[in-house]
């Protein structure tokens, strides 16, 4: 059997970009230029690229991208978009769990949590963020979001999905403080306009965990900060309110 977040993007892309949180876009790869130094001779490796909304942005500012996903729906979407705009963009299909490239990039990008912390256990995060620092060469900055664990603890994230996601919604929230997942069934509709009921599993993290996990995986140097659609700063410090954090790893001293 399929895990939910392989059947959740199945037959999504449609209704993907039409998401509320893909309007940020362009501001979001304001920030990733900054951190890149708005060098175009960086290579960047997209993880769990979805449609490549990233991707194609980077792309129209002149940057070499490589996007990588699990889902062929989505990729076919990404593809099609960068032929509409007659982009190079190359859209590879890999897990992000088992991909290998040794030092090809020289910055990693995994947002709107593209892979990370959606896997089953704990071990196959890790796995992602090891396979993302193997990824860059030195010097090199993995730069991603994910889910706070600081928020489930002050809010409700129910309330706060439902919120802000017009086409679904979250139908049973349970938040586990033992284990930091949120188990949770979530109703959507595909693009050909069935209905469907997923039973998730995310993985929250909380900021010592994060610092732990990437410093183990190799990573001199971890910042993390809030998280805002559209509105990625090293400015916003990290508070209860955010419901994702931003975090900025960088590859410094060769080992």
């Amino acid at each position: 059997m399929k895990p939910w977040y392989e059947k959740l993007f199945e037959n999504y892309a449609q209704r993907y970009e039409q998401e509320s949180f893909t309007l940020g876009t362009k501001a979001e790869v304001d920030f990733i230029e900054q951190e890149a130094g708005f060098d175009k001779s960086l290579e960047i490796l997209d993880i769990g690229c979805g449609t490549g909304r990233h991707s194609l942005e980077l792309a129209r500012r002149g940057y070499r991208v490589k996007g990588i996903d699990l889902s062929e729906n989505m990729l076919d979407k990404a593809r099609e978009n960068a032929r509409k705009e007659k982009l190079k963009v190359e859209f590879k299909k890999a897990d992000a769990r088992y991909f290998d490239f040794h030092g090809q990039f020289d910055m990693a990008i995994m947002l709107c949590e593209g892979a990370f912390p959606l896997m089953e256990t704990d071990e196959m995060n890790y796995m992602i963020l090891g396979n993302a620092f193997r990824a860059l060469s030195y010097p090199g900055k993995l730069i991603f979001t994910t889910l706070n664990g600081l928020f489930p603890l002050f809010h409700s994230v129910k309330d706060f999905i439902n919120a802000n996601l017009g086409t679904s919604e979250t139908l049973v929230n349970n938040f586990d403080l033992m284990t930091f997942r949120d188990h949770s069934e979530y109703k959507f509709v595909d693009d050909d306009g069935k209905t469907h009921v997923l039973q998730c599993n995310e993985r929250y993290y909380v900021p010592p965990e994060i610092s732990w996990l990437l410093k183990s995986a190799g990573f001199d140097k971890v910042d993390i900060f809030g998280c805002q659609t559209g509105n990625f700063s090293r400015k916003m410090p990290l508070s209860t309110g955010d419901y994702e954090m931003l975090v900025v790893a960088e590859k410094i001293q060769k080992k």
